[in-house]
């Protein structure tokens, strides 16, 4: 899954652009891109970065990976605000119908970021600066380790990452005032994820610095660098961990455990709190990019649910399995035939080996592919244990590759029905890593279009990759389908419990039992799932929802264009122009398939 900054968490809102509906108008085939609102848009990117440096890191530009702040702060707010303001304004002096095609897509997303961005100030998010999910305080040990995106190529890598870790303990004093104005204003989070954030930072408290995951950098230092530099630098490390990392964790974790545990809710879902109903329609609104209400969402979700639960009964019927659907989750949960493995080198292998076998299928169809490299790597072990698989985006400039994340805590207990071959096909390839990576290459967008995010878009195209995995070669063994069942599944399974929980259906326990009724998940892993959408409301939806959309426009292309239909250029078309809100990319794609009618 694609990384996010934890500080607050933007909703959109959708609203109609002032020269009329976008894409009403068609602007002359032979307009150039205008260079004033080009620049208009290289200026908001390079403001951007400066007010978040942690995403210049992300997206391979170095020149601020010394900076951290606390921008959740209201004073940090108050500036954003003021950016945004000036941005759109800025918007709203071209002409949004004599703008070539290209731009006139460009200003419709711009317009949508800074409504967006604005409408997310509403709300006081940032009375929780961070949970068990998401934060910066797991963000600085994937930086900091030497494995993320944070370089330690150079000695000015390592001053840089110094310079940047010495602002934590701001930081951690911000976030406990805000924790504390968060009490005061009754938006607290439930006690269930604070119970499993206090782990997370006692986890970092050593006493030998050479024992921290932060001092992971220090022996891996390159051989080019001078023994004075090397001496230097470890003698900083050793300080900067001693004197401003771990009391940092401590400070935080103990405030956490004594102060903020003890105020923290027994309640679930977002709609507890003031304003909590409006929030949660706000976060629908910016995770699907629709208009898509809660009860639309619930109702779709319970149809998926019954639909692939048919699918399942099919499946476990052509086992021979006797049992029952539970039963047949038991089984699948517990027979040694599906837990093969002995290390955790033998678990990437096999992830290896599924890239071996779409690798032929895929130029049937993509016609572009990412220059961007690729990896699988293990999940760090101090994040293992509240980690999902994830994807990591490599940087533009090819210096950093993509990587896709395995946590493997029990190599002997990883279970190879768990959805392997639908899990890469998702967080991999075809999924995220050519999404993210296409996007990111393709120069001829404006930068803040190239590095831009949106959940239905992304999210829902790593789960459409999933249901290509037939026509890649997978699911050929009927375990390996059900694995794949079980994942659709699970995306189904969220749009009825995360409406569920945020509106009041449902409570924790609820909707821990829904679950583990209809997917093969563990109890443990059931819970994890229930306490991530407690902690990030609506996130979950998006996957479906935008997949959901994915398949509805292949398959209303198909209709049309008949064996004319050219799989390949629609995911090329899809993939191409980064991502945007739902609405806009069927008008895009309707565009395109007029132009294939018309060529036939």
């Amino acid at each position: 899954m694609k990384y996010f900054s934890c500080a607050f968490v933007f909703a959109v809102v959708f609203a109609s652009c002032g020269n009329g509906k976008p894409g009403a108008v068609a602007a002359p085939a032979e307009v150039a891109d205008n260079k004033t609102l080009a620049a208009l848009f290289d200026t908001y990117y390079e403001e951007r970065l400066q007010f978040f440096p942690l995403d210049a890191t992300s997206n391979g530009d170095n020149r601020y990976n010394d900076k951290l702040y606390a921008d959740f702060t209201d004073s940090y707010r108050a500036k954003l605000k003021t950016f945004w303001e000036k941005s759109l304004g800025e918007l709203s002096k071209f002409n949004r119908d004599s703008l070539s095609a290209n731009d006139r897509v460009s200003y419709d997303i711009f317009k949508h970021e800074m409504e967006t961005n604005l409408e997310g100030l509403r709300f006081h998010d940032n009375y929780i600066p961070c949970q068990q999910f998401w934060g910066l305080p797991l963000t600085m040990g994937q930086l900091g380790s030497g494995d993320g995106n944070q370089p330690f190529k150079t000695v000015k890598d390592y001053d840089d990452w110094a310079a940047r870790a010495k602002q934590y303990s701001v930081w951690t004093d911000s976030a406990i005032v805000y924790f504390r104005k968060g009490i005061a204003a009754n938006i607290v989070l439930p006690k269930a994820l604070v119970e499993k954030m206090i782990p997370q930072f006692d986890a970092m408290n050593v006493s030998d610095a050479t024992k921290s995951l932060f001092y992971a950098p220090i022996g891996k230092m390159p051989a080019s660098f001078s023994p004075a530099d090397k001496e230097r630098l470890t003698k900083a490390y050793t300080a900067l961990i001693n004197d401003e990392l771990v009391p940092g964790y401590k400070k935080l974790g103990t405030f956490l455990r004594e102060e903020y545990l003890p105020k923290a809710r027994t309640t679930s879902g977002i709609n507890a709190i003031p304003e909590g109903e409006a929030y949660y329609r706000y976060l629908i609104s910016y995770w699907t990019t629709t208009n898509k209400t809660p009860d639309e969402i619930y109702n779709t979700g319970l149809a998926e649910v019954k639909r692939i639960r048919e699918e399942m009964e099919k499946t476990k019927a052509a086992v021979n399995f006797k049992g029952d659907m539970n039963a047949f989750f038991a089984f699948l949960k517990t027979d040694p035939q599906f837990m093969p493995y002995k290390k955790p080198e033998e678990v990437l292998a096999a992830f290896r080996a599924i890239q071996l076998k779409i690798d032929p299928k895929l130029k049937d169809m993509f016609g572009r592919v990412p220059k961007t490299k690729f990896e699988i790597r293990q999940t760090e072990a101090f994040r293992a244990a509240s980690a999902s698989a994830e994807y990591n985006q490599g940087s533009a400039d090819g210096s950093r590759p993509g990587i896709f994340y395995v946590p493997i805590l029990d190599a002997t207990r990883y279970n190879t029905t768990s959805g392997m071959e639908s899990l890469f096909l998702h967080e991999a390839i075809p999924g995220h890593h050519y999404q993210i990576s296409l996007q990111q290459e393709n120069e001829g967008l404006p930068k803040f279009r190239r590095f831009l995010w949106y959940g239905a878009y992304g999210e829902g195209w790593a789960l459409y990759c999933e249901s290509l995995g037939k026509e890649l070669g997978c699911y050929t063994d009927p375990y390996q389908y059900m694995g794949a069942l079980g994942d659709e599944m699970h995306r189904a399974i969220r749009l009825v419990v995360d409406v569920g929980l945020h509106t009041g259906k449902m409570t924790r326990e609820e909707a821990i039992k829904y679950f583990t009724d209809n997917e093969a998940i563990s109890l443990e892993g059931a819970t994890a799932e229930i306490e991530r959408y407690m902690a990030i409301p609506g996130q979950a939806l998006s996957y479906k929802i935008g997949a959901l959309k994915i398949r509805e426009l292949r398959e209303k292309y198909k209709t049309q264009l008949g064996d004319a239909f050219p799989l390949s250029a629609f995911h090329d078309e899809f993939l191409k122009d980064g991502v945007m809100p739902m609405e806009l990319i069927e008008r895009k794609m309707d565009r395109w398939a007029e132009e294939v009618k018309s060529k036939k």
